[in-house]
């Protein structure tokens, strides 16, 4: 590949850069944070009141089952689109001619108190198939407690590329905070950011980092695997989430619609993310704050469903329902935070669209689900978003079984395992899909929390057990 096929991003420069809307900064206990961000609890209750006494409306209006109906015809159609599309070839990896011309690269991994996994990290980030003067491997330490630092220690005599920083004791902003403070010692020109429980291929950052050809793409995100899936129900049920998820990411794309990072096997172009404000620290979940920053900035992110980066599944319920809730948090806060300029257009109308349809999926359907069955109990009959609730479930079982497929050719490709098993495809999905009815109660409970809850952010560690995990 030619030095100059990686050309900067040129186009959408007539708009201004996000950061500078967003650098509105406010001095609030020595603590600096956008003015947007403030309110949350407000905001969540006026939308709280609106999506329950709308709700609750609907089921004494005399045309409320036809809106209801209309609503779904909107939705189906875009089911239609999403299930019709067929998602684009991923780009030859990095041809071996040009390894010469081959970008600079920054592998970030933000840990704390991860003995157990981040030796095997390391190891494997710092023997990718690529050149060891191209890319570099900063882990940030925040103020772990257990033997963290003596293993990247031992690791940094072993390894030139790997660097190491060490947070200072209060340092802010969590995940967020400690990719930002070691933002200004990388030099890549894209940045990858993984989790310390992750595992890759060697060829990952040649079969990535060609998407990047493309000068609006502002991101890539692999698809993210379970390695443990075999340890309980729980880790199988993830696995087939996972796959869900690479599925809608796949569809969405092919629509015109929006890719969406998921903090572990994420690439990002640095002028993009410097255009952004880097990572915001007054958020739970920056993967998914990230998301939004991007696209309203003008960057598309792409996803690829092969390679993959594979991760622990938690094991345990209490476990899944602090991660759940995080990622459900901080998702919905993204709503809260940047809703005006989603309306405004700015991202386009095809990803404005698809945001939309995925909110009310998401947020907008658990949350009236509990005025919805309350009122249709008390009346004996059926909760007036049925019709709502069928398509999702239905687009679910749909994108968790070809989902699923895909996954599986792949292994038949490579060698993984000999046939694939529909019987056994038609298990994992029920199954799957059974599990994913979870998001409903995490995602009501939410909304009623953060309405009358004050903001506050509170990051709950998943803890990575490393070989037991995967022999619990």
């Amino acid at each position: 590949m030619p030095a100059n096929s990686w050309p900067q991003k040129d186009s959408y420069q007539e708009f201004e850069p996000l950061d500078s809307i967003l650098s509105a900064f406010v001095d609030s206990e020595e603590e600096l944070f956008y003015r947007g961000y403030k309110g949350r609890r407000a905001k969540a209750a006026l939308l709280l009141a609106v999506v329950w006494g709308g709700t609750l409306t609907l089921h004494f209006l005399s045309w409320g089952s036809w809106f209801v109906f209309a609503l779904t015809g909107l939705m189906g159609i875009h089911a239609l689109r999403i299930i019709s599309s067929r998602p684009s070839d991923a780009p030859e990896a990095l041809a071996e001619a040009d390894r010469d011309h081959w970008p600079e690269v920054s592998l970030l991994v933000a840990a704390k108190n991860e003995e157990a996994v981040i030796g095997q990290l390391i190891d494997n980030l710092c023997n990718l198939d690529y050149p060891a003067s191209q890319y570099e491997v900063w882990a940030i330490d925040d103020c772990s407690s257990d033997g963290t630092v003596q293993v990247l220690e031992r690791l940094q005599q072993k390894y030139p590329n790997l660097k190491i920083l060490r947070r200072s004791v209060g340092g802010k902003g969590g995940k967020s905070g400690a990719l930002n403070e070691v933002f200004p010692l990388t030099r890549g020109e894209f940045l990858a950011v993984f989790d310390a429980d992750a595992q890759v291929d060697r060829d990952l950052l040649r079969r990535v980092l060609p998407v990047f050809d493309r000068p609006q793409v502002g991101a890539v995100q692999v698809r993210k695997q379970i390695a443990n899936e075999e340890v309980n129900f729980l880790t199988r049920s993830q696995a087939a989430e996972m796959a869900l998820d690479s599925y809608f990411q796949m569809q969405r794309k092919a629509v015109g619609g929006i890719g969406e990072l998921r903090g572990n096997g994420e690439f990002i172009r640095r002028q993009a993310l410097e255009r952004c404000g880097l990572f915001n620290e007054q958020t739970i979940t920056d993967d998914l704050d990230l998301t939004v920053r991007l696209h309203l900035d003008r960057w598309d992110i792409e996803f690829l469903n092969n390679p993959a980066v594979r991760e622990e599944g938690v094991t345990r319920t209490v476990a899944l329902w602090n991660q759940r809730n995080r990622w459900g948090e901080g998702g919905y806060q993204r709503y809260l935070d940047y809703w005006r300029l989603i309306l405004s257009n700015r991202m386009g109308f095809k990803k404005t669209w698809d945001l939309f349809m995925f909110w009310i999926t998401q947020y907008l359907l658990p949350t009236a689900a509990v005025p919805d069955l309350l009122v249709a109990i008390a009346r004996h009959r059926l909760p007036i978003l049925t019709p709502v609730t069928t398509l999702t479930v239905a687009l679910s079982l749909i994108g968790m079984f070809v989902g699923l497929q895909r996954i599986q050719r792949q292994q038949v490709l490579d060698g993984e395992r000999s046939t694939i098993s529909v019987g056994r495809l038609l298990v994992e999905t029920v199954r799957g899909t059974l599990y994913m009815f979870h998001w409903f109660v995490v995602v009501a409970s939410i909304t009623a929390r953060m309405s009358v809850r004050r903001k506050r952010l509170k990051w709950v560690k998943t803890v990575h057990q490393g070989d037991r995990g995967v022999a619990a």
